[in-house]
């Protein structure tokens, strides 16, 4: 699905600096896996992120999206594969607090040709997957923090996309409230969901298959695991 090599990415800064944030990596990442990818503050992690979701382009290298390169794309196409192919869960939730459960997770869909009964479908299938049909029609605004990233996880899945970005989506919770989201997060996997995890946490991280370290630009270490699900506690 995904398949990256010697990828690049340098900001030119004020004065002509330029900043290396990625100096060449290599990897790819196969339909229906579970990956994160770890690594300290300024590794390049959040940088790899916005190339794979398609928010940023690299400067060298290339990338290969479910076997198109994206240096073939438009940014249009980019924008509708983006749409269409990807769903995303961000440590701030991005919720409209003042929109109800519902009217949030179906924002992706209003860019679709989907009439209305049809939407109306997929949202409560989507929300029901993450287990809050009762606050369906319930401000964001009123809901705990854990209970929105529920509804940001239900509006990355209402695309019904091929893979899911999360970034940090147990960094504003508590250790309870980021069990039960990670929990989420696997059992999509579990039926088939490719998912990206970005997390500077060892054991958000290990919920993964695989754990992908970055550290200053470069792949450090690309190891398979075992997830224990018996003994797992986020605390």
């Amino acid at each position: 699905m995904i398949d990256l090599h010697d990828l690049k990415k340098e900001y030119t800064e004020e004065g002509e600096t330029v900043t290396q944030a990625l100096r060449g990596v290599t990897f790819s990442i196969e339909k229906g896996e579970f990956v994160s990818i770890m690594g300290p503050s300024g590794s390049g992690k959040s940088t790899l992120l916005h190339i794979l979701s398609f928010l940023d382009r690299p400067t060298g290298g290339t990338y290969t999206f479910q076997g198109k390169s994206i240096d073939d794309m438009t940014d249009q196409e980019l924008a509708l594969v983006r749409n269409k192919d990807m769903g995303f869960v961000f440590q701030s939730f991005n919720l409209l607090s003042r929109l109800s459960v519902y009217d949030n997770v179906e924002i992706p869909l209003l860019y679709s040709d989907i009439p209305p009964k049809g939407r109306q479908t997929l949202v409560e299938e989507a929300v029901r997957a993450v287990g809050l049909e009762e606050k369906l029609y319930t401000e964001a605004a009123k809901l705990s923090g854990g209970q929105k990233q529920r509804v940001a996880i239900a509006r990355a899945l209402v695309t019904d996309p091929n893979v899911i970005f999360a970034d940090e989506p147990t960094g504003n919770l508590d250790s309870q409230s980021g069990l039960q989201v990670m929990e989420i997060l696997e059992s999509l996997h579990d039926k088939g969901r490719t998912v990206v995890l970005v997390t500077h946490e060892t054991q958000t991280a290990e919920f993964a298959n695989r754990i992908i370290r970055i550290k200053d630009g470069v792949v450090e270490s690309d190891k398979k695991i075992i997830a224990n699900r018996v003994h797992r506690d986020l605390k």
